[in-house]
């Protein structure tokens, strides 16, 4: 008799995940014109969507929102990794002191140059430098679109759009798909993929 054949719908996928993704410099977004009183759950997402998917870290400009700030420190001490959070950072300097230490500045815009009909993202990588990623909440001054902002506009489409879901495109397609498979380091809880159900392994 035949052995029956695998259930690939009930399996368990609990494959080994990379240590990091091959490119390792250095990503920091930059969340500009945070409303305390109506964005913390979508800049919370945004911050951690860039943990997710291997920014180095995030700056909250201009506020302080302690709230958003200890749910970051929680998910990292929980699910690993290292994540820089500053908050409180006037724009203008951190945008100033990123292009004085050699690095990129990248605008995500619906109006910039669009990421798939565009070789936007290779002139990017090919430049070679640590980038600053900026995701704006309210509508942006018009000098973020200029050179002396950014070194570059890119949009994820020009459709109206979730500065999330940008966020989340960009650093996929930055990383070709790698940062999906990332091992955190001393993670205290991961989840083992599976087709059905939920298993977390602490």
């Amino acid at each position: 008799m035949k052995e029956n054949p695998k259930n690939y719908l009930t399996q368990e996928t609990d494959s080994k995940p990379t240590q990091k993704p091959s490119d390792t410099r250095e990503i920091i977004v930059l969340r500009w014109g945070h409303r305390p009183q109506r964005d913390v759950r979508l800049t919370t997402h945004v911050a951690l969507t860039a943990r997710a998917l291997c920014a180095s870290g995030f700056i909250l400009s201009d506020v302080e929102d302690p709230g958003i700030e200890e749910t970051v420190r929680k998910m990292t001490n929980s699910w690993g990794g290292t994540f820089h959070f500053e908050m409180g950072t006037p724009w203008k300097k951190a945008v100033h002191d990123w292009k004085a230490n050699g690095g990129v500045v990248v605008h995500l815009t619906a109006y910039g140059e669009n990421i798939q009909t565009s070789d936007v993202l290779n002139r990017i990588k090919s430049l070679d430098k640590n980038l600053l990623v900026i995701v704006g909440s309210q509508k942006v001054p018009s000098s973020f679109y200029s050179s002396e902002v950014s070194d570059f506009n890119v949009s994820i489409g020009n459709q109206p759009h979730s500065e999330c879901a940008a966020l989340a495109v960009f650093l996929d397609r930055f990383f070709t798909g790698e940062e999906l498979a990332r091992n955190f380091d001393e993670a205290k809880m991961r989840i083992v993929p599976r087709a059905r159900g939920k298993q977390i392994k602490k």
